[in-house]
C-alpha cells in the first residue's frame, strides 16, 4: 500500500529522531536504514521540501530534523514525499456518482481516513519511545546519556 520512498522516508526520520538534535550524515543513515545512498539523497531532498529535514555543511554537519520528535507527526513525512490523496469525487467520473461515491470507493475513502487518523496522532517520539520487543531499526535501543547532547 504504501511505496518504497514512503518506507525509505520514515526509515530515515526514524533514524534521525533517534539521535536528534545531533547532525548525521547521509552515509550513517543509509548504512543503518539500508537505504541504497542515491535513493536516500532524493528523499532527503523531498524531506527538505517538506520542511522535514534540514541540512548542514562543513565539520560536525549532516542531516537533522527540522521540528522535534515530539513534534512530528508520521502523516507530515508521509505526505512530505507522497501525500495521502483521499476519494472525494468518483474516481471513474460517472456523472451520477459525483461527491457520491459508491460502497466501494466510500470504504477505500474511509481506510484511508483511517490511516491519515492514525498516522497524524502519532509522533516520531511516540514510535521511539513504543513498549514493544524491537527498536525501529536497530536491534537495541541507543543507550542515551541524559548529559551529552546526543
Amino acid at each position: 500500500m504504501f511505496s518504497q520512498t514512503v518506507e525509505y522516508a520514515l526509515r530515515a526520520v526514524a533514524f534521525l529522531a533517534d539521535h536528534a538534535p545531533r547532525a548525521c550524515t547521509t552515509e550513517q543513515i543509509s548504512t543503518a536504514t539500508k537505504v541504497p545512498k542515491p535513493y536516500l539523497s532524493k528523499v532527503l531532498q523531498n524531506l527538505g521540501r517538506g520542511n522535514i529535514v534540514k541540512s548542514h555543511r562543513g565539520v560536525g554537519g549532516g542531516v537533522t530534523l527540522i521540528k522535534a520528535p515530539e513534534e512530528l507527526t508520521i502523516l507530515e513525512v508521509v505526505n512530505a514525499v507522497e501525500p495521502i490523496v483521499r476519494i472525494s469525487v468518483c474516481p471513474l467520473g460517472l456523472k451520477t456518482h459525483g461527491k457520491n461515491l459508491c460502497p466501494l470507493h466510500r470504504r477505500m475513502d474511509d481506510a484511508l481516513a483511517t490511516i491519515e487518523q492514525s498516522f497524524q496522532s502519532t509522533t516520531l517520539a511516540q514510535l521511539l519511545s513504543e513498549p514493544t520487543g524491537s527498536h525501529p531499526l536497530c536491534e537495541e535501543p541507543r543507550k542515551r546519556n541524559p548529559q551529552s547532547s546526543e
